[in-house]
């Protein structure tokens, strides 16, 4: 073979290697777009990959239903599989409704009453305006009529001789924040439903009064989340504002978690690593669990030069699997990626009894000594061993997913060594879920100020959804509260400890 034909051929060869995996890319694209999303594997489609392999084990099945709910009745008892069954609480208000027949009211005295039969709807009022009036009787000293007469003083109030009762904006809050209905469509249904004209400029000015009076719970939260010692960290892109570019420019929504508590969310128009100096206190030298991004990187290595010490990043592991899933999606050696998924698959499995069992931290650690490490250092001589004899393709998918697997391999073993610590990023990623909820509705942040302002609303909103508070409730409490607080008070309405009080009076109820 002539020098010509050799690099036609080896020409030949990389073309069709580049082809097949522009083909992969835009396969996977398709399915992104136009299939399901989901990453869950069918056990069907891993059994005839892992033939030969391993055995499936059975499904685990936990169908608990909430305590203190009522299921609706049904016409029929067959389930088809589809839908959930009607819940609600027993202490609902219930409005009763008597029918008498015809029959009975024209004569009632020849009837007699031997029975009732009951049925029940599930009714719903739509919120309704009232005038909050307030009177302030004034009154003069009968012995002194010339004196000037006295009245009570009005109660502090979140804008000084202002329309906005804290109820009304507590409800603007949560249908914003909570519900993701934008201010132009709540002026919209104040308007045609209730006949109030609330212009949307005054509702965004109540918002951002209300940002103000919440911004020392919001420094309480940082303080609580980062004095704990480890926390979750993630960021995601949100469109905002900016007066003189005549169109949007992409911001920053970067979020905090401590896994059982609150969550922070900060405002940035980058996604630079400085945005994580300003997020995450000088002082907290504690294990961070983020994803591979280089900021994060970035940020630990240069607190690591400022306190002289190895700080803790723990890696995620759903992101390592979304990569291999990416990988068997597009075809590429199947067997490998579904044995690698599998084992990953075992880790969750542990994790999610852990879970089931309500394991301490020392039983989790212990738990998963024994049965996660294994799995963990079996994957790990495996990924080393194909680096080292390149058995795939560098920019393949299974090649870069164990590219990324083994730069992450330090984290990814971290959350071994403490039961406090989670195998992955997914409570924060969770966290930011209603933000982007919110997003495709409103579409983008009116400006910077908005940003800030509605980052802090976020915490406060999500932070007591944490906790199992009801948004509106505490919101209305709060807002009423707060013009006469001093800041030494601040630290007794944080959602934790509005969860703890709830908590104490409910235990004394019962």
């Amino acid at each position: 073979m002539t020098e010509l034909e050799k690099k036609l051929t080896e020409e030949v060869r990389i073309l069709r290697e580049e082809n097949q995996l522009l083909r992969q890319k835009l396969d996977l694209v398709i399915r992104q777009m136009l299939g399901k999303k989901s990453e869950r594997l069918d056990p069907a489609q891993l059994e005839l990959l892992l033939t030969g392999l391993e055995q499936l084990p059975g499904k685990t099945e936990a169908s608990t239903g909430p305590e203190g709910l009522v299921e609706a009745p049904s016409k029929t008892n067959k389930s088809r599989g589809h839908g959930r069954k009607i819940r609600y609480p027993e202490d609902l208000p219930v409005e009763e409704q008597t029918l008498i027949p015809e029959a009975v009211k024209a004569c009632p005295e020849a009837w007699r009453r031997i029975g009732e039969e009951v049925s029940e709807q599930l009714d719903y009022q739509p919120g309704r305006f009232l005038r909050q009036r307030t009177i302030r009787p004034k009154y003069t000293r009968i012995a002194a009529p010339l004196a000037p007469p006295i009245i009570a003083p009005l109660p502090p109030r979140l804008i000084e001789g202002g329309f906005a009762s804290p109820g009304l904006i507590a409800s603007i809050l949560v249908s914003k924040y909570c519900d993701h209905l934008p201010l132009y469509r709540q002026e919209k249904i104040f308007r045609q439903r209730h006949q109030v004209h609330l212009p949307r400029q005054t509702m965004a000015r109540w918002v951002q009064t209300s940002a103000h009076w919440l911004a020392p719970i919001y420094r309480e939260i940082q303080s609580e989340i980062f004095a704990t010692g480890y926390a979750q960290l993630d960021e995601t892109p949100i469109d905002f504002l900016e007066p003189g570019h005549g169109k949007t420019r992409q911001g920053y929504l970067w979020a905090a978690r401590r896994p059982g508590g609150d969550t922070l969310y900060q405002w940035h128009d980058n996604r630079s690593h400085h945005c994580l100096k300003a997020l995450v206190p000088l002082d907290f030298t504690g294990p961070r669990q983020c994803d591979g991004y280089q900021a994060y990187q970035t940020f630990i290595r240069d607190r690591q030069s400022q306190h002289q010490q190895d700080l803790v990043s723990i890696a995620c592991w759903a992101h390592v699997r979304r990569r291999f899933n990416d990988a068997l999606q597009a075809g590429e050696t199947p067997k490998q990626s579904a044995w690698i998924l599998r084992q990953i698959q075992h880790l969750y499995r542990i994790e999610r009894e852990l879970r089931q069992s309500r394991a301490g931290p020392a039983l989790r650690q212990a738990i998963r000594a024994s049965q996660s490490e294994p799995h963990i250092r079996r994957l790990g001589t495996l990924f080393k061993h194909w680096q080292n004899t390149n058995r795939h393709l560098p920019q393949s998918y299974l090649g870069r997913a164990l590219a990324y697997a083994l730069r992450q391999w330090s984290g990814l073993t971290g959350y071994l060594n403490d039961g406090r610590f989670e195998i992955d990023n997914n409570l924060v990623e969770n966290a930011i879920r209603p933000t982007k909820l919110g997003a495709k509705n409103w579409l983008f942040m009116g400006s910077r100020e908005a940003g800030a302002c509605s980052a802090v609303i976020y915490t406060i909103i999500e932070s007591a959804r944490n906790r199992g508070l009801e948004p509106y409730a505490y919101l209305r409490e709060l807002l009423t509260r707060l013009p006469s607080m001093t800041n030494r008070q601040i630290k007794d309405v944080t959602p934790r400890a509005w969860g703890k009080s709830e908590e104490r009076t409910q235990k004394v109820g019962a």
